[in-house]
């Protein structure tokens, strides 16, 4: 009987997705496409937001974790004047103000105040939890909770162009932030309130805009049998992980779940990195991902992909 995990197509595939349907759907769909056995986002995106949603396939799920708190980097549009509910345009209205017009030099030192460690009061309306329940879901039911503010890191925050009430910026943070906080909290800054307007995700966790492909063009490359010409391979999605080839010896080892020390993966570079390695055969193939063990001479487990 053929070995189904073995023919299986596993890999990571970049989506642009679209406005106006949930990051679930794409997955959904991708799945149903492509076929695949198991398929699960890295990072949700609200509907009405667009662009990097970074898709594992099959035994690529098993990745997730290494990608969920990766950098982000966003294209998003200000809207001076007007603050909503959930603090983006697809909310209620609550406040509005006339006064909206300030100097360049006013709007960029307002932003600048928000580069660095900073602390954030995740939305009302989020898909964070309170005692199993959506956040959303309590808000809607007119029961908000507030959760505790928490520090998010704004790494880089330009301003693009500026068309009062509408301010278009670029902004590289950490994994957690939330634009349409951060928008709301520029607002309140310059004393006159604003929402989240629009927002695109150019990259995620290394992946970029320019590795995406649109909906439309992964079901025309599925109807084609094309779809593996842009699925990313495991061991070249985990780019920034140092690298480790292994001989066959190894192989067979790391297949067995036998015990592996630090002198199986003896290299310079890998020694000095005390975090996670990603181990390869020959045909650069992933076989594993494993961790150094503090103050042990062995290295853990993390994933296997048995051949």
């Amino acid at each position: 009987m053929p070995n189904f995990e073995r023919q299986e197509s596993s890999g990571v595939i970049v989506v642009d997705k679209p406005p106006g349907i949930t990051s679930a759907k794409v997955v959904a769909r991708v799945k149903k496409w492509l076929k695949a056995r198991k398929a699960g986002h890295t990072g949700t995106l609200d509907p009405f937001a667009t662009g990097v949603l970074v898709v594992c396939i099959n035994r690529a799920t098993k990745l997730s974790r290494f990608f969920l708190h990766g950098k982000k980097k966003y294209e998003a549009v200000l809207h001076l004047g007007v603050e909503t509910d959930t603090q983006d345009s697809t909310g209620t209205v609550t406040n509005v103000s006339h006064n909206v017009e300030f100097s360049k030099k006013t709007i960029h030192s307002a932003f600048k105040r928000f580069e660095g460690n900073i602390k954030q009061l995740p939305p009302v309306y989020s898909a964070l939890k309170h005692k199993g329940v959506p956040l959303y879901k309590l808000a809607r039911s007119k029961k908000p909770v507030q959760k505790p503010a928490r520090q998010v890191t704004i790494i880089t925050l330009k301003i693009l162009e500026i068309h009062s009430p509408f301010i278009r910026f670029e902004v590289l943070c950490s994994a957690g932030t939330y634009i349409r906080t951060l928008c709301a909290d520029i607002g309140a800054s310059l004393g006159c309130g604003g929402h989240l307007e629009e927002l695109r995700r150019i990259e995620s966790s290394g992946f970029s805009i320019t590795d995406a492909v649109t909906l439309e063009e992964l079901e025309d490359l599925a109807l084609s049998e094309k779809s593996s010409d842009r699925i990313i391979s495991m061991s070249n999605a985990l780019k920034d992980m140092p690298e480790y080839i292994a001989d066959n010896v190894l192989v067979n080892k790391i297949n067995h779940g036998h015990i592996i020390t630090k002198d199986d993966v003896m290299s310079e570079q890998i020694n000095a990195f005390e975090g996670f390695i990603k181990i390869v055969d020959t045909n650069k193939t992933l076989v594993a991902v494993l961790k150094h063990a503090k103050e042990k001479n062995r290295v853990d487990y993390c994933c296997v992909f048995n051949m």
